[in-house]
């Protein structure tokens, strides 16, 4: 009994799975958004903060021009890092149409190695959100001895 019993909710669960997976056709359409021709546009002089290879505790702050090409306002309401170790900080004041802002990025750069990170943008323009990408090389290079260790082996010879 407990052998039909499995047998047949096995079955029933098969067969739910076939008929949610054929029932399940395509996808709703995706509504389009509407962009509103008067609104902001965030265009970014570039879209990859490239640090480069840099040495452990360089700089680390970059800047990255935007200028709003749109017809409206720029508002930028939000700017996230995808990790603690990479804080942007974007302008506070509304950018006018025509207009250049810029947006301050810091890396840690005392984590040493490769990174790969993101800048989440978000605003009232017609591209809501724009990510940019921040990427480079730590090098934990130390720094040169102020006093070397002298030389207990006795004289070098030339």
């Amino acid at each position: 009994m407990k052998k039909y019993f499995l047998t047949l909710t096995m079955a029933i669960f098969a067969l739910s799975g076939v008929v949610s997976a054929q029932t399940a056709g395509t996808p709703p359409p995706v509504e389009e958004k509407k962009v509103d021709p008067n609104a902001a546009i965030i265009t970014f002089d570039q879209d990859v903060i490239d640090y480069g290879t840099i040495n452990k505790g360089d700089d680390p702050l970059r800047v990255i021009k935007f200028t709003n090409t749109g017809k409206s306002p720029l508002v930028i309401t939000n700017c996230q890092g995808s990790c603690g170790c990479t804080v942007p900080e974007c302008p506070k004041d509304p950018i006018m149409p025509g207009q250049s802002g810029e947006l301050n990025v810091r890396y840690d750069t005392k984590r040493v190695g490769n990174f790969n990170k993101t800048v989440t943008v978000k605003s009232n323009a017609s591209n809501d959100v724009v990510y940019l990408k921040i990427k480079g090389n730590v090098l934990d290079v130390k720094a040169p001895d102020a006093f070397p260790a002298k030389n207990t082996n006795g004289p070098t010879s030339n």
